[in-house]
């Protein structure tokens, strides 16, 4: 999604599946079944998961040495920050995937105040040159917010205008806008995803999809099929429905069908990033969603 207020992940003390006993907590009765074709993915996650007391350098190294191959990192508006980020980056041996925009919650492109657009443009245009800085090559966007006061329509039109602004930029980097579905209740079904993204026109903005965000209101393996070349990256979570309500929990806990995940992306040919989005935890608990993606997705043992 992108920022942790708007997700209600179990906190690692909790969500951790820590060995006990000589077993893992990840039930052997979710691990998946064969699938007819293997996927070849690579395994991220969002940097805001590894501990923020370590340095720069100690967590993309201990994102590496836990098995991911790739971070997805937010915007860095300092540009002695962002140097730094490369510097280590490079030294551990981990690429930086993607930048997280961190603006457009805040400030909305859909927003009828010019001031909170500009700020909105300003925060992708960083984040664009950041991409580029890091070797990157998407950009993620939350593109609009339907708010009592901006209307479904309006948060469409409004946003498709002001992304069309950022293409050239996009363009001339080489850094492709990918559009994210989150709850902002907006782009609401993968049809009108499809014909979000489709009417651009552009091979500078693709689809962003979250496996996790849709189990609401949809079926992940519905969203890829419909979406197909058009998604450029994807996140990943588990989300459990209750009686009361829903909470997120860890990989394979919740009610995410794996298995058709994996046929769907097999359909589609997909086989780039996939970005684990959870809370943030300690080496052991990192080690076990980088065990919990391979089973999942990439059926290994």
């Amino acid at each position: 999604m992108g920022e942790t207020s708007r997700r209600e992940f179990l906190k690692s003390s909790a969500a951790a599946a820590i060995v006990i006993g000589g077993k893992r907590s990840f039930a052997e009765e979710s691990l998946p079944a064969n699938s007819s074709k293997s996927l070849v993915l690579k395994k991220g996650l969002v940097y805001d998961m590894l501990p923020q007391s370590l340095s720069h350098l100690e967590r993309c190294k201990l994102a590496r040495e836990v098995g991911f191959e790739v971070v997805q990192v937010p915007t860095a508006s300092d540009e002695r920050t962002a140097a730094e980020m490369k510097a280590a980056a490079d030294k551990a041996g981990i690429r930086i995937d993607s930048v997280m925009n961190m603006e457009h919650w805040d400030y909305p492109l859909s927003s009828s105040d010019r001031a909170v657009v500009e700020k909105s443009l300003s925060g992708m245009r960083t984040s664009l040159h950041n991409a580029k800085l890091w070797g990157a090559d998407v950009v993620l966007l939350v593109p609009a917010v339907v708010t009592a006061q901006t209307s479904y329509r309006d948060a469409w039109t409004r946003s498709q205008q002001e992304i069309r602004k950022l293409i050239p930029l996009a363009s001339e980097l080489k850094v492709v806008i990918g559009i994210e579905e989150v709850w902002n209740k907006f782009l609401l079904s993968p049809l009108e995803m499809q014909r979000y993204v489709a009417e651009f026109n552009s091979p500078w903005i693709k689809a962003w999809f979250d496996t996790g965000n849709v189990l609401l209101y949809g079926y992940p393996q519905d969203w890829i099929r419909t979406l197909g070349k058009n998604i450029v990256k994807l996140h990943t979570k588990d989300f459990k429905r209750e009686k009361d309500g829903y909470k997120w929990v860890n990989l394979g806990d919740g009610d995410t069908d794996w298995p058709e995940i994996r046929k769907a992306l097999a359909e589609i040919n997909y086989s780039g990033s996939v970005i684990v989005e959870l809370e943030g935890g300690d080496e052991a608990y990192l080690r076990d969603i980088s065990y919990r993606l391979d089973r999942l997705l990439l059926e290994k043992t």
